[in-house]
């Protein structure tokens, strides 16, 4: 299995070449193209911004935290407009990221770079995902039960990440799928809908299966194929049984 790549490390952070913006309580609150991007884990970076780009009045010391902060660091909600969103923003006194403020992502209404609006978190310049059609065989079981077998599965490669495999629901078991209302969203790919899978035995493991009914365009040909968690299944390609990849990733 593919492990996190290792660049950038966690702790790395650069300028971003992008005007970013940040929109709460009806305005924009932040415009700048001083935005830096910040890698607190391996696997996508996190917007901050100078100090001097934030107005001191949208931030409130937070009355009431979880547990203290870290050192050096201020935790504040977010006010504009009548609008507050508690512990939204950390404001960073000491250490390498001294001056600058992290605004939570899902705390403000919406982030623009440039022109477009940005979901989820943004997009890891070091990462890229590429959608190709392969025609080798793929079949897909569950303790002995056929869900899937394809001859034309399309796979996405993406950086850092295990191999994921998309297949016709023309080649699944559909009266095996029963609608979930799970969803979950990625910034790369889009909204996702999920199936649990009922065996003929009368269990059923939820979410297991996946799939994109508006991908975005970068991913547009996994359109209204599904995805099985490989690690929670069965998976031969061209008759091979092949290990299952860690869940840690």
């Amino acid at each position: 299995m593919a492990k996190a790549v290792p660049f950038p490390h966690v702790g790395y952070n650069e300028p971003s070449h992008k005007r970013v913006r940040v929109v709460f309580g009806g305005e924009f609150i932040v415009d700048t193209t001083r935005a830096r991007l910040v890698w607190e884990h391996t696997y996508y970076p996190t917007y901050y911004f100078l100090h001097s780009d934030v107005p001191n009045k949208l931030l409130q010391a937070s009355s009431s935290l979880p547990r203290p902060p870290e050192s050096g660091t201020e935790v504040c909600d977010l006010v504009h407009n009548g609008q507050r969103a508690p512990k939204a923003a950390i404001l960073h006194r000491m250490g390498p990221l001294a001056g600058l403020v992290k605004i939570i992502f899902d705390k403000a209404d919406a982030w623009f770079e440039e022109e477009e609006e940005i979901f989820v978190h943004p997009k890891d310049p070091y990462k890229r995902v590429d959608v190709l059609q392969s025609a080798r065989r793929v079949r897909v079981e569950l303790e002995g039960t056929l869900l899937a077998d394809t001859l034309k599965p399309r796979l996405l490669f993406e950086t850092g990440l295990p191999v994921r495999t998309y297949i016709p629901k023309t080649d699944v078991r559909l009266d095996l799928l029963v609608h979930s209302e799970l969803t979950s969203a990625c910034p790369y790919k889009g909204v996702a809908g999920y199936y649990d899978v009922k065996l003929p035995s009368g269990e059923k493991r939820d979410g297991l299966v996946w799939w994109y009914r508006n991908p975005t365009v970068e991913c547009a040909d996994i359109k209204g194929y599904v995805a099985f968690y490989d690690e929670k299944v069965d998976v031969f390609v061209d008759g091979v049984r092949v290990d299952r990849p860690s869940t840690h990733f």
